[in-house]
């Protein structure tokens, strides 16, 4: 591609020809402040807090343009820190406040706000401009997301993630002028529209208008009862993230450390959702080949992402009955816990709580289905995100930096590498298949990574040759994360164009390395790195690092199907660690009226 020779503030870069400004900017060593901007998921310049002054060969552009959108050109110069864009960028961010509810202190985002960020590097000190307000909404209604219009800055990101990235939708700008505001539509409760609660408009959410219904009172209580057997699992994504919670680099692996913060805030026994990840593994790998021998329904597609399963009840339910019928880690984790493990240490199940430390918002709202319990107890009791955890560590004022490495409770901690790789997009797969395939060759296979399943394409594709009674057969793989990617996968199989035998599906983008409750990661600093390929390079290196790389060979699991379950996809697995699924309304019955009388009148 041909270069343009730019001018920033006095320095000179030749940039590709179509760069914006804000690229270009980058190049030269120039910080550009921006608010309403996301790389690759919101340039729309709506915030004007980009400005610059600028002309080309000397021809001044009119007003200031908006450097996020402004592609550059040949002989442009550009000024970024002038007096007049000074005054422009600090009375546009005082418009923005003087609307916005400032009680900095008790926000969520307190010190992780890109808001009160850029409020400090301006250096502003107080708002001239004071006037009416919109009506403050706050809808906690849904089980796992909150949304608070007094802290919404119109500045759209949560609108392009939604509806761009996910290809869901179900949030927009509604009326019009001074009364704009960011809601479903009609008004509706975020509970009563067909939200999956992924939480990536919490992650795009430059400040705290969108956040997770926090449940970290609920998990104090539970540890300072002296009548409760409080369990914590840690999910494998969450290493990858947590340490951005005390100032380490992105996808900074704290396994170790996040172990021995657990053991100190209480828990009465620590372990890792990587065991129940080995254990899903069995059951799914064992589901997919009695499917393929006995003419099950294919293809086969995960059932490990809440969100994803939403989606698919929602929009796609005439493939339902191609999900595996497997729970997700969390709830085998959860079902095994007050099962299995309370009877071999004696405990009455009754007494126990089942914590779980999640990348996902979406979790929250997956262990109060109906469906996840057995013999009327619940799967999990409560479940944090890794934002959450983060914070309880603070509250109890651990030094979290500075602790020794720990190592996880048996007999529910032993994990393999194939476990620790289901936290990124194509991880389920790659595991399902180091077993599958030697399972169907009858040998132990000695190459297990499989690249083509690896990566941020949004579609995967890869054919197997594998044995399957006794004629080697070609198996079709493919993976999808984020919901546009996934329907694009569900509508080619559906036409007919694509056919597959076995396909991932992860609800957000990357996989759980990416999930809506991971560590808040700034518009700016995504500039510089990406968290999902980040965090999946911690992941990948821990599983390299393991000595055992397949879910069949962990001695916890066969000891598990050994002392209690018997056989993957036995009469007790199907009890504990099966499900099913059902189709969704898109909008709830006592609504449904409501609804089809408000399309009418629009017609």
């Amino acid at each position: 591609m041909d270069n343009v020779k730019v001018t920033i503030n006095g320095i000179e870069v030749n940039v590709p020809k179509d760069y914006t400004v804000l690229m270009a900017a980058r190049e030269a060593g120039v910080d550009i402040p921006t608010l309403c901007f996301l790389k690759e998921i919101n340039e729309i310049a709506a915030c004007r807090v980009c400005v610059v002054e600028a002309d080309v060969k000397g021809v001044p552009m009119r007003n200031l343009p908006a450097s996020c959108v402004l592609q550059v050109q040949d002989g442009m110069n550009v000024k970024t820190n002038t007096q007049r864009v000074r005054n422009a960028v600090k009375m546009n961010v005082e418009l923005i406040l003087a609307n916005h509810n400032r009680e900095c202190l008790t926000c969520v985002r307190n010190t992780s706000c890109e808001l009160q960020k850029l409020c400090n590097e301006l250096g502003i000190e107080g708002i001239e401009f004071q006037g009416a307000k919109r009506e403050s909404k706050i809808d906690n209604l849904a089980p796992s997301i909150v949304r608070d219009s007094s802290k919404c800055i119109l500045c759209g990101r949560c609108v392009s993630a939604c509806r761009d990235v996910q290809g869901i939708g179900i949030l927009d700008f509604t009326n019009r002028g001074f009364n704009t505001e960011v809601a479903p539509a009609f008004d509706y409760s975020m509970k009563d529209v067909p939200c999956i609660y992924c939480g990536q408009c919490i992650q795009a959410c430059p400040v705290g208008a969108l956040y997770e219904k926090r449940n970290i009172d609920d998990v104090w209580a539970a540890i300072e009862d002296p009548e409760k057997f409080v369990v914590v699992q840690t999910a494998p994504a969450v290493r990858a993230s947590l340490g951005e919670e005390f100032g380490l680099p992105v996808g900074t692996a704290v396994t170790g450390k996040m172990v021995s913060a657990l053991k100190r805030l209480g828990f009465d026994k620590v372990f890792d959702t990587n065991f129940s990840a080995d254990l899903t593994i069995m059951e799914e790998g064992t589901e997919f080949i009695n499917r393929v021998l006995n003419g099950g329904k294919l293809p086969m597609i995960t059932s490990c992402s809440p969100g994803w399963i939403r989606y698919c009840e929602f929009n796609y339910p005439d493939f339902l009955e191609n999900l595996s019928t497997c729970k997700s880690p969390q709830q085998m984790f959860g079902a095994i816990v007050k099962s299995y493990y309370a009877e071999k240490q004696g405990i009455d199940p009754k007494n126990i709580v089942s914590v779980s430390i999640m990348p996902c918002t979406s979790k929250k709202s997956e262990l109060s289905r109906e469906e996840m319990e057995v013999d009327s107890l619940r799967d999990v009791d409560i479940s944090l995100t890794t934002r959450e955890l983060g914070d309880m560590i603070k509250q109890a004022r651990i030094n979290f930096n500075k602790l020794p490495d720990g190592e996880p409770d048996s007999i529910l901690g032993d994990y393999t590498g194939a476990g620790v790789i289901f936290g990124t997009t194509g991880g389920v797969m790659e595991a399902a298949l180091r077993t599958v395939a030697d399972v169907l060759t009858g040998t132990d296979i000695q190459k297990i990574e499989y690249d083509a399943v690896r990566g941020l394409d949004g579609v995967k594709e890869a054919t197997l040759v594998l044995p399957i009674e006794g004629k080697d057969t070609e198996v079709k793989i493919a993976v999808a994360h984020g919901m546009i990617n996934a329907s694009k996968i569900l509508d080619a199989v559906r036409s007919g164009e694509k056919n597959y035998h076995f396909i991932e599906v992860m609800g957000c983008p990357g996989g759980c390395v990416h999930g809506g409750g991971q560590s808040h990661v700034s518009a700016k600093e995504r500039l510089d790195v990406d968290p999902k390929i980040s965090r999946a390079k911690a992941l990948y290196s821990e599983d390299e690092a393991q000595t055992l790389r397949k879910s069949h060979h962990n001695p916890e699991v066969k000891k598990l199907y050994e002392d209690y379950l018997k056989e993957p996809n036995g009469h007790l697995s199907h009890k504990l660690l099966h499900t099913h699924y059902h189709e969704k309304s898109s909008y709830p019955v006592e609504n449904q009226q409501d609804y089809d009388d408000m399309i009418n009148n629009l017609k």
